[in-house]
């Protein structure tokens, strides 16, 4: 049920969330593209790099009010609009170019996770003409500066708008690796709910699901702290009210704005919380079937992965987990009953998928755990996890996640 604050809030009125970036959040956010053009402007950028995917910065309407904006300030920029979700090394590498090429000092992302996380890559390899993006994540070096950039958000689930994370993979090697980086804050971020109302519905439980995710694990890492789980048990209501609401009726902005908002403090969330265990072991499935929507497969380890985390942290889970698994008492023998709650619950927002629907088989077990380790990053969030994290947790969470 909605808190009785939600009805107070006018959700046409813009305001500024500060955490790591300067969020505008509202309906009717994207208007601010002008005042950041401007303050673009005053730090001395005249040329700018747009990283997009394939059609929805136009769709939205996003990309007239970036043109716009631009133009008065007399900023040119160079569109860059292949973006793919689960974005790969080689088109940052291509954008990057291209933006080396026309002068660009600074980045606009105009999309979800996969555009802002590109963006950012790019942000700090136009300072680094010397290094590939590659290296950039085998971690070959140490970001000490990026470009500004800023990131418009269409999707309700990552927070990378609000964050310091980025994701790439490198499909050589099979790799998603995880980048942490204090360079990589947005300038500013715009989350404007009426970007959103087009997302479909397999996107729009899916990203709801990654804030899901963000929260369950910064809450419950070696890292966890009373912001990281405040922010989360608020998180979980929300997705739990609203998300049924965007599925049945995608154009209210109501249910839209509150999804965006939870999405953007649940990025917050794991900025403060950190990782574990879900993130550390869904990169390798969207690394070696990019196809794979993150959101889906984090759904899909979401239920094990409570399970193996829950005795550590019953009682901060329980609270967290209360809005869509009703009557936990935090003792630490109920794991099962927590890690079932969350499959029913996930089964009633239309996601039931398990590791063999998406083409996965026991045979790739093997595998998937060794590049659970192998990958840069990786083995930094499997180090925050509350419980052992071995090679025989992981292969258990795979194995019962099939």
């Amino acid at each position: 049920m909605p808190a009785s604050w939600e009805k107070g809030i006018d959700i046409n009125n813009v305001s500024t969330i500060i955490c790591g970036s300067r969020v505008f959040l509202g309906v009717g956010a994207i208007q601010k593209m002008g005042f950041i053009a401007e303050q673009l402007k005053a730090k001395g950028v005249k040329s700018v790099l747009v990283m997009t995917g394939k059609a929805a910065y136009a769709k939205t309407g996003a990309w007239d009010h970036v043109t716009k904006a631009l133009d008065a300030q007399g900023i040119t920029y160079t569109l860059y609009n292949k973006v793919q979700p689960n974005p790969e090394t080689h088109q940052v590498d291509e954008a990057v170019k291209i933006g080396r090429d026309a002068g660009a000092n600074a980045v606009i992302a105009i999309g979800g996770g996969s555009p802002i996380d590109a963006g950012k890559s790019a942000a700090i390899l136009l300072e680094y003409p010397e290094k590939t993006c590659q290296d950039l994540y085998e971690m070959k070096f140490t970001p000490e500066k990026a470009v500004p950039i800023v990131a418009i958000n269409l999707t309700h689930g990552t927070g990378t708008e609000a964050n310091r994370f980025a994701v790439v993979t490198i499909p050589e090697k099979e790799y998603k690796p995880a980048l942490a980086s204090d360079h990589i804050y947005p300038f500013y971020s715009i989350d404007d709910p009426a970007l959103m109302t087009g997302l479909p519905a397999d996107q729009t439980r899916y990203v709801s699901v990654d804030a899901v995710n963000h929260v369950v694990e910064a809450a419950s890492t070696v890292l966890n702290n009373p912001f990281a789980i405040t922010l989360g048990k608020e998180v979980m209501r929300m997705v739990a009210t609203y998300l049924p609401v965007a599925l049945k009726d995608p154009g209210n902005l109501e249910a839209r704005y509150f999804l965006t908002y939870a999405a953007m403090i649940a990025g917050t969330s794991f900025d403060n919380g950190l990782l574990h265990f879900t993130h550390a072991l869904e990169h390798p499935l969207s690394g070696i079937k990019p196809e794979i929507t993150h959101g889906l497969g984090l759904a899909i380890l979401l239920p094990a992965v409570v399970e193996c985390v829950y005795p550590a942290r019953s009682e901060i889970l329980a609270d967290v987990l209360s809005p869509i698994v009703p009557g936990l008492t935090g003792e630490a023998c109920e794991a099962k009953k927590a890690a079932d709650g969350v499959r029913a619950w996930l089964k009633s927002v239309g996601i039931t998928e398990t590791l063999k629907d998406v083409g996965f088989t026991a045979a790739d077990v093997p595998k998937l755990v060794a590049l659970t380790f192998e990958t840069p990053g990786l083995t930094g969030l499997l180090g925050c996890a509350p419980v052992g994290s071995d090679k025989a947790a992981v292969e258990k969470i795979y194995t019962q996640s099939l």
